[in-house]
């Protein structure tokens, strides 16, 4: 079964059970796929689907920055038990040791030497760490260990 298709039996799961938050939080997730594929008139694999995912996990991060500086924990709780339902879709994050163990493997693999070459050690890692970390900071580690 496709994460797409797990999302769409989670969807009529949560229906079922009258669960209204968890629902409409699903819905929100289709919503993304849905926009992205007519957007770019494709059908998404796994892996764009977690991409997805993976930038709305991103976007509540943001709000709730914003929420605590505006003082709203309502809004912040909101944001976070949406957060905790779209990490169920997302694969296992990993420890901060094992994604240094990767980058310094990525950056022996590749052979990269200075900061020109980041692009490859961060082509190298993105297939492998897609979901798993976040990649803005991955970004920040390789430019420590190459600058």
């Amino acid at each position: 079964m496709s994460l797409k298709e797990r999302i769409t039996e989670d969807m009529k799961s949560a229906m079922r059970a009258a669960q209204k938050e968890r629902l409409g939080t699903v819905r929100m997730i289709l919503a993304g796929i849905k926009q992205r594929e007519v957007d770019e008139r494709v059908t998404l694999d796994d892996s764009q689907v977690l991409a997805v995912i993976d930038k709305m996990v991103k976007q509540r991060n943001e709000s709730i920055a914003q929420f605590e500086t505006g003082g709203r924990a309502d809004l912040v709780a909101k944001e976070k038990a949406e957060i905790a339902l779209l990490q169920e879709y997302l694969p296992t994050q990993l420890a901060p040791a094992e994604i240094e163990a990767l980058i310094s493997a990525a950056i022996a693999k590749t052979g990269a030497a200075s900061l020109k070459d980041m692009g490859k050690v961060m082509g190298a890692l993105k297939s492998e760490l897609a979901g798993r970390a976040d990649m803005g900071a991955v970004s920040a580690r390789i430019k420590q260990k190459l600058g």
